[in-house]
């Protein structure tokens, strides 16, 4: 059975591999229950990390309402709708130590998996994977680099089998 849990502020352990400091951190104050589970998001990141060469070592994951995500999205973007993404980078291009926030809308991610007919679960971490693709560097804004991330997304999620967690 799949584990939801609803989170005002939950900071996850350090991702430790080789690294000496590496964060990642999720909060929720969409007030929407979120099908992820801590380890399957610390597997997507070494996955990412993995095939496109690049570290995080400091990664925020934050889950927004609606109007949350378009104050974001009006307030640094200049655009005024609804979104299920926005990732800022924060460091200076250097692969090898990526710093940045997925803001996340749970109601959009949500209302999409109905659209689209897929299972809740394996939305939210097509979201992820996509908010992490575009801190690694991609960009989706030509029909080309969309179909190039749809299917990196496809691939990874392939990878985790979310639809078994």
């Amino acid at each position: 059975m799949q584990a939801t849990f609803r989170l005002m502020m939950k900071i996850f352990p350090d991702i430790t591999e080789q690294d000496n400091y590496r964060k990642f951190t999720l909060n929720n104050i969409s007030g929407e229950e979120i099908p992820v589970q801590e380890d399957v998001i610390q597997d997507l990141i070494r996955i990412i990390e993995a095939r496109e060469n690049v570290t995080f070592i400091y990664l925020e994951l934050v889950y927004v309402d609606e109007d949350e995500i378009v104050r974001i999205n009006k307030e640094h973007l200049n655009r005024d709708y609804i979104t299920d993404i926005i990732s800022f980078r924060y460091d200076e291009s250097n692969n090898n130590a990526i710093e940045g926030t997925l803001f996340c809308c749970a109601q959009r991610i949500d209302e999409q998996s109905h659209e689209f007919a897929t299972d809740p679960t394996t939305e939210f971490y097509r979201i992820i994977i996509h908010g992490l693709l575009h801190l690694a560097g991609y960009d989706d804004q030509t029909k080309k680099g969309k179909t190039e991330m749809t299917q990196l997304e496809n691939e990874t999620l392939e990878q985790i089998n979310p639809s078994s967690y």
